[in-house]
């Protein structure tokens, strides 16, 4: 089960980087949806930032710093030697648990709504979640590179998801990281019976998670009706839901979200498709996930063609990270699985999560011109 090691059909088009190469349509596929998403984080976040702050241009200067902090990243892990992560992967792996402890201790973490996500230095917000799965990836790809070790995956597992999923109450960003950690594990040569055992631990979980917590329950009840409660629980689908039906085929027209006005929750994160969908229709949703779509197909041809099982393994859990979580947010915005509070990847407002997918896209550009052809 797998990719396979090498594609001999595989040749990317290149571009010249310091005498080496790249694959220019990853690249130009991430600079356009990162210049899509600056549009829509001011679009969406005009309203909310003036009403709150007092400065329409707010969010769209904090996102607009994080782009350029972020391709700044992008350029320097695209020259950065991927092997050299190899000795770098169990120290980045530990200092990102210890980030993601760090958000519990008062005066550095910082909690809304009861749940302890972000940490605050300085005046920097950061969501240590975003971070580890970034180095997690690293670090299985190395864990498996050479021989599938599981009772140590597993126990890394249990005790990252259970600080994310049960403590930090972001159960988005743990499925997403067990579903990149399952992916790199099995891309390793993991026997299949142990996909069956690990689904069935999973959805099991899955549900403890959420029988332990009203607010998650009543999540899976606006899933199954989003209409029951339009004021109550339900209020926070059923208007991303009004949002995409008006846009129709076409659209509203750029800048004419009427939902944008105080309607919807995290218009400017979680839930940023919504306007995507009401400003520029059907088919404009259908452009940007076919966009989406097309940087994570450049990323599977780029595992295919790795020169090594270490690149191999890295290009594919980067890739798998950036695809599923694309894939859970707009299936929680079109209703097919509930809201999961996970951002949608280069388009919604927020630093940690631009600046990781960023620096994954840098490393994956790094294994394209290491690939041999």
């Amino acid at each position: 089960m797998g990719f396979k090691r090498k594609s001999p059909e595989y040749e990317p088009p290149r571009i010249s980087v310091q005498g080496h190469s790249a694959d220019i349509l990853l690249l130009g596929g991430v600079v356009l949806l990162s210049i899509f998403g600056l549009l829509m984080v001011y679009d969406a976040s005009q309203f909310e930032a003036f009403q709150d702050l007092g400065d329409k241009y707010y969010f769209i200067k904090q996102q607009l710093l994080w782009v350029v902090l972020g391709f700044t990243a992008l350029g320097f892990f695209s020259i950065f030697d991927y092997h050299r992560l190899q000795k770098l992967s169990p120290f980045l792996f530990l200092f990102s648990l210890v980030l993601l402890l760090l958000v519990f201790v008062p005066g550095l973490g910082s909690a809304a709504g009861g749940a302890h996500r972000w940490l605050k230095i300085g005046g920097i917000t950061a969501q240590p979640a975003e971070i580890i799965k970034l180095s997690s990836v690293i670090f299985f790809a190395n864990f498996f590179q050479q021989k599938v070790k599981s009772l140590p995956f597993l126990l890394i597992l249990g005790l990252v998801g259970v600080i994310v999923g049960l403590f930090q109450k972001d159960l988005g960003s743990a499925v997403v990281f067990f579903m990149v950690a399952f992916g790199v594990y099995f891309a390793a040569g993991a026997p299949i019976i142990h996909l069956i055992a690990l689904s069935f631990t999973g959805v099991a979980g899955f549900v403890g998670f959420i029988a332990t917590s009203a607010y998650r329950k009543q999540r899976v009840l606006a899933f199954l009706d989003p209409f029951a409660d339009p004021q109550g629980f339900s209020y926070h689908i059923s208007q991303v839901l009004i949002a995409l039906g008006s846009g129709g085929l076409f659209g509203v027209g750029i800048g004419q979200s009427r939902q944008k006005f105080a309607y919807i929750p995290e218009v400017t994160t979680d839930s940023i498709f919504s306007i995507v969908g009401e400003e520029f229709g059907f088919f404009g949703g259908i452009i940007l996930i076919a966009l989406i779509s097309f940087v994570v197909l450049r990323g599977i041809a780029i595992a295919q063609a790795a020169p090594d099982n270490f690149g191999r393994l890295l290009a594919i859990g980067l890739t798998l990270w950036i695809g599923s979580q694309a894939a859970i947010n707009l299936a929680a915005m079109v209703s097919l699985i509930p809201l999961t509070g996970v951002p949608l990847p280069f388009i919604s407002y927020g630093g940690s999560a631009l600046l990781a997918n960023l620096v994954a896209v840098g490393i994956l550009l790094n294994i394209s011109k290491q690939t041999k052809t």
